[in-house]
């Protein structure tokens, strides 16, 4: 019991977190302009440092260290985020309802909730290293560097601000399944950066779909007290994350096929000549 006090504490009731209050033009990078120049920023050096020779790869025992010290950074950070937003929704929400909609016009962005999205935006920043990692590691590693990495890390940093700056209802439920499921992939992205190869990679990849799909089942909830009992908060925040999802879908199946069809066929061409070249995809 003492134990879940103080954890209660640091991750809900600690002050800082306790009277978070998030403020458009004041709280960082909660401005339009920042928000765009941030994406921008990330948009064009990505294109900059993958498609210039200036950029010398990394040797590759300093990249799976460095590699490794991101992935346990992320990971720790993913699984703080998942328990602290999980108990502060559990302290903040006045019933079940309200998990899944914050009440139009009445709902603003303070609180320990809020203060876990914020942290959760300013992590997607900060995942932008996954990106520096895969140029870092050369022309081979590079081949990894695909759309839906891009597409992905690029627009989910917008996904984010818009949960903020509109309060949107069911981001905390879509935050506490998001930040789960990268401990899991991050978990595994440490292994294979410490050297060891898991058999469960299809599993980091099947799991991100159900992700989706599991957005769309409890969106069927927020869409029914929407349109039933009283107007959810930041509902057309909620269409454009309906649309962002659904194209992370259709990427994420469209992979899946394309990879592990791949693989199968790699599988037989090991068995002739007795190399693997094992993919890992971030």
């Amino acid at each position: 019991m003492a134990v879940m006090e103080t954890i209660n504490y640091y991750l809900v009731h600690q002050p800082m977190i306790s009277t978070f209050n998030y403020t458009h033009g004041t709280t960082a990078f909660s401005t339009v302009t920042a928000l765009v120049l941030t994406v921008l920023v990330y948009l064009s050096a990505t294109l900059l440092f993958s498609t210039t020779a200036a950029i010398p790869s990394l040797p590759p025992p300093l990249l799976r260290r460095i590699s490794a010290a991101h992935n346990i950074l992320i990971l720790l950070l993913s699984f703080t985020m998942a328990l602290g937003a999980t108990l502060s929704a559990v302290s903040q929400s006045p019933s079940l309802h309200w998990v899944f909609c914050f009440p139009a016009n009445r709902t603003l962005p303070r609180g320990p909730v809020f203060f876990w999205g914020y942290v959760f935006y300013l992590s997607k920043i900060l995942e932008f290293i996954d990106t520096l990692l895969i140029i870092l590691g050369g022309t081979k590693s590079s081949r990894r560097l695909s759309f839906l990495h891009v597409y992905h890390h690029a627009m989910v940093v917008v996904m984010c601000y818009i949960w903020l700056e509109t309060s949107q209802s069911l981001f905390i439920i879509a935050l506490i399944t998001n930040v789960s499921v990268h401990t899991v992939m991050y978990a595994y992205y440490l292994m294979c950066s410490l050297g060891i190869r898991p058999s469960w990679k299809r599993f980091v990849t099947d799991v991100q779909i159900v992700q989706f799909v599991f957005s769309f089942v409890v969106s069927l909830v927020m869409l029914y007290y929407h349109f039933t009992q009283f107007e959810c908060s930041g509902f057309k925040g909620w269409c454009f994350n309906a649309v962002f999802n659904a194209s992370l879908l259709y990427l994420f199946i469209d992979f899946h096929s394309k990879n592990y069809k791949n693989k199968k066929r790699r599988k037989k061409t090991v068995e002739k000549v007795g190399d693997d070249d094992d993919d890992k995809v971030v």
